[in-house]
């Protein structure tokens, strides 16, 4: 299977389906998508109201291939056709654009279509390459269509019915929010998003989800709650998680990466938190969301590919300050009604003003890490940058997932004797995630810090020799250990550096698993602002323990 580029394009429905002969196409001209491309492409509660070729006869003779990632990795989409080559290109565009299931986030939608380019009629094939697909600010494809008679340009577009509103519960019966909410929270129309009252942070810093590949929700199915309640409330909310996801390609674990755990626990929870209004008590004051700690554990191993994860989240309180607000959650994800993650958190809204005088975990005072404290002590390096350059060393984060290049390690060192860990590395600002986390607003997410701690202690277990005698070692998030984290500070493009610690706290080996459990803290220059309790990670043997 072909892994997604971390920012490609997610679709909200997919089919295993790459040809379509002249009968199926026929269907997709009376509607019945569902029967051409599967069930997935069903939506309670969403009027399926698209058609290929509603404007002009169909040309279309064959499909011969449909490629998601084809072309220039965005779409590709191969043809036969007889009649109107502007037809041709924008029927081409219309079948690409319902085969993505963008129509599903518009109940009752339709498709126009802008062309460009050459004139004419005759037979032939045309090859549709896609330049952009997007929801925002609606659902479109653009592409460029090659065919004998010249090249064309065209945009297809999903519109609401005329009238029809696009706010929280309007596009579809039984949803409060979708995926096209979801991305006009991360970097387009918060009035859409969250409704008129949330206009005034269109455009501006401001409270959003992350963007891209680090949108890790889709949709809000139920709430109990409503705008101004900012206490008790309950709901439930939805994500996709397809197995060609970019982190399953990137992360060094058999299944999910711990950080994906964690963001989209949190992601699910501070978007109803945000929904409830806690920024609308105070107009005009710029406030920025950060998560302030919390803690979690995985009740039970599940191997996430293609799985809808369930997020149950309750909002317990909030409570108002001038220039901030702070928010708890507690959250729960399951799969099939079955948990597998459970967690609480906090989330602060701070104002300018608060974010500039952090003062980080220990009241502004410079608290060194122990390798500072201890520099005389003998210590080895593993250099995690040069096996990450083998592309056949197994168990080894790679791409977008390479946050430590080396790891210094003092075996017997750390708060508990039993090892140390030390890393530090150089903050890139034109690193891929500063644009993800947040739009306007960019900083290495938490949950990528907690990460790297991670990765630091996966080279130091491969080091020790803990994989030896596994017939097929891999990495997992152990069962039953609750983690635990505080931040107390943000890394900004320009902080110069992150610098980590692990302190060895428990090895335990078991027949066919060793399970390494540390403690850790990280530092910008001069203040250290993360701290990690009880981060357990886990090698076992896939071939004795699936």
């Amino acid at each position: 299977m072909s892994i997604a580029a971390e920012d490609a394009f997610k679709p909200l429905a997919r089919s295993a389906r790459t040809t379509l002969d002249r009968t199926a196409l026929e269907q997709l001209t009376r509607g019945e998508v569902t029967e051409v491309f599967g069930p997935a492409y069903r939506r309670a509660g969403t009027v399926s109201a698209v058609r290929l070729a509603a404007a002009q006869p169909l040309v279309l003779t064959r499909v011969e291939a449909l490629e998601l990632r084809g072309g220039n990795g965005k779409g590709r989409l191969a043809a036969e056709f007889e009649g109107d080559v502007r037809a041709a290109a924008v029927q081409a565009a219309e079948v690409f654009a319902i085969f993505t299931g963008m129509h599903l986030c518009l109940s009752g939608c339709t498709l126009t279509a802008v062309v460009e380019g050459v004139d004419g009629t005759g037979a032939g094939r045309i090859e549709l390459v896609v330049g952009d697909v997007d929801l925002i600010p609606r659902p479109h494809v653009e592409a460029i269509a090659h065919t004998a008679a010249g090249t064309l340009t065209v945009t297809v577009t999903a519109g609401e019915p005329t009238g029809a509103g696009v706010g929280p519960g309007a596009v579809s019966t039984g949803l409060l929010l979708n995926e096209f909410h979801m991305v006009h929270l991360s970097r387009g129309d918060q009035a859409i998003a969250m409704g008129p009252e949330f206009a005034e942070y269109t455009g501006v810093r401001a409270t959003r989800l992350p963007t891209g590949g680090l949108l890790l929700v889709d949709r809000v199915i139920t709430s109990d709650g409503a705008r101004g309640v900012l206490e008790g409330v309950s709901y439930t909310s939805e994500y996709d998680s397809p197995a060609d996801s970019w982190y399953y390609g990137d992360t060094a674990n058999d299944s999910m990466p711990h950080f994906v755990y964690m963001e989209t626990s949190l992601q699910a929870a501070l978007l109803m938190g945000y929904y409830a209004g806690p920024t609308l008590t105070q107009p005009g004051t710029t406030l920025s969301l950060r998560n302030l700690g919390g803690s979690a554990r995985v009740l039970r191993r599940i191997d996430l590919r293609d799985k809808t994860i369930q997020q149950f989240s309750r909002l317990l309180s909030t409570t108002l300050l001038p220039g901030s607000s702070l928010q708890t959650f507690d959250y729960t994800l399951a799969v099939d009604g079955e948990p597998f993650y459970v967690g609480e958190t906090m989330f602060g809204y701070f104002s300018d003003e608060a974010l500039a005088n952090q003062t980080g975990l220990d009241a502004g005072r410079s608290v060194p890490s122990w390798r500072a404290e201890h520099p005389r002590v003998p210590a080895r390096v593993i250099d995690v940058a040069a096996r990450r350059a083998d592309p056949a060393a197994p168990l080894c984060a790679r791409d977008t997932l390479a946050l430590i290049d080396r790891v210094e390690v003092i075996d017997d060192g750390g708060r508990y004797q039993a090892g140390y860990l030390h890393s530090l590395r150089e903050i890139d600002g034109t690193d891929w995630y500063f644009a993800r986390h947040f739009h306007l607003d960019p900083v290495i997410p938490g949950s990528l810090g907690v990460e790297s701690v991670i990765h630091a202690v996966q080279a130091w277990m491969l080091d020790a020799g803990f994989a030896a005698g596994m017939t097929d070692p891999v990495f997992r998030i152990p069962c039953g250990i609750e983690f635990s984290w505080r931040y107390r500070g943000q890394f900004l493009p320009s902080d110069g550096t992150v610098e980590l610690e692990a302190h060895i706290k428990q090895v335990c080996r078991e027949t066919h698993t060793v399970t390494v459990v540390v403690d850790g803290s990280l530092w910008k220059p001069g203040l250290r602002i993360y701290e990690l309790t009880d981060l357990a990670i886990e090698l076992a043997d896939r071939a004795v323990l699936p």
